[in-house]
């Protein structure tokens, strides 16, 4: 199994990142970073410049390590769970998927008769059945407040990669290819693996807070435009990493997204400008931080996103890692 494998598979909805943290953790712990976990949960990794003399700017690059999951709400007299999302589940996605609690405990998700199927579907005419034979026998196993998390092995179709999660695990795989690729650094750059991010940014803010840097990145999925009858976008597969310019919540600060458009030029790295009508990254609440972060964002084009099947492009991964790993040592000025 090869780590981006191990990262999407493993076990870590919004505010239940820990499993995920450990498997970081324990990749970067030996390419010489300072590491840390602070009181949200985040993991940050500091490489400092190696010349003492070197005074270069506060660099953060951030990726969340949280994925959507749903979390119990009630448990009916015949043992089955109700439950509400955590993050955006979107109801049509999830019929007859697999969910994982924490303590290893699975199970799928039914779906109540649809007498009207003109109604949309909602999450509300939806169960858990975890095998319990009443509410008592349910109970032995699970409590209202648990949470789930899409149980789904990852796949490779062609030069693609599938499975759950990849937002924002393939994130987090770049920024952990960055540091063991990184071979010099002027600039004292943090890599900040962030919790919470699908229930409101909210690590990327505590984080930023501590960090104050000078400018950000942002490491995350984007939307593409290629899949059949998909809304208009020029994003997609297998065509470079995606420098972002605006999304719903963010407007890329100029500076970042020349520079990095100047760097994929110059290394001849394949990308694609991004216009995201639709969702945000980390970096829409680290650029209001304080007085405030030049920041961008680098995204890697993924179809079929908040599903149990979100597909992207290896070639495009390996690029994203090249466009980071150039930032991180040349800097941004």
């Amino acid at each position: 199994m090869t780590l981006l494998d191990t990262l999407c598979t493993a076990y870590g909805p919004s505010g239940r990142e820990d499993k995920v943290r450990q498997i970081i953790e324990n990749e970067v712990g030996s390419l010489g970073v300072e590491i840390k976990t602070d009181p949200m949960g985040n993991l940050i990794c500091r490489r400092s410049p190696k010349a003492a003399r070197a005074r270069g700017k506060k660099i953060m690059f951030c990726a969340h390590m949280d994925e959507i999951g749903v979390i119990v709400t009630h448990i009916d007299k015949n043992g089955f769970l109700r439950f509400t999302g955590v993050g955006g589940v979107f109801p049509e996605h999830i019929p007859y998927q697999h969910v994982i609690f924490e303590s290893g405990l699975t199970g799928v998700i039914g779906l109540e008769p649809r007498r009207d199927q003109t109604k949309p579907l909602l999450l509300e005419n939806m169960y858990i059945d975890i095998g319990a034979r009443d509410k008592d026998d349910a109970l032995k196993n699970v409590r209202i407040g648990d949470i789930a998390a899409f149980n789904r092995s990852a796949s490779r179709i062609g030069d693609r990669f599938t499975g759950k999660a990849l937002d924002d695990r393939v994130g987090c795989f770049c920024l952990i290819e960055t540091l063991k690729r990184l071979k010099k650094n002027d600039n004292d750059l943090y890599f900040v693996f962030s919790v919470q991010e699908e229930v409101g940014l909210r690590g990327a803010r505590t984080g930023a807070y501590a960090i104050e840097p000078a400018y950000a990145i942002a490491v995350d999925v984007t939307l593409t435009g290629d899949a059949p009858e998909a809304e208009k976008m020029e994003v997609g597969l297998g065509k470079g990493t995606a420098i972002k310019v605006k999304d719903s919540s963010f407007i890329a600060h100029p500076v970042v997204k020349d520079k990095l458009v100047s760097i994929a030029d110059r290394l001849k790295i394949p990308y694609q400008l991004e216009v995201l009508n639709r969702g945000t990254t980390d970096a829409a609440v680290i650029q209001l931080i304080k007085e405030g972060v030049v920041s961008g964002v680098v995204s890697i084009p993924t179809r079929y996103v908040h599903t149990t099947c979100e597909t992207c492009d290896l070639g495009d991964v390996d690029w994203t890692i090249k466009l980071i790993t150039a930032v991180a040592e040349s800097g941004l000025e």
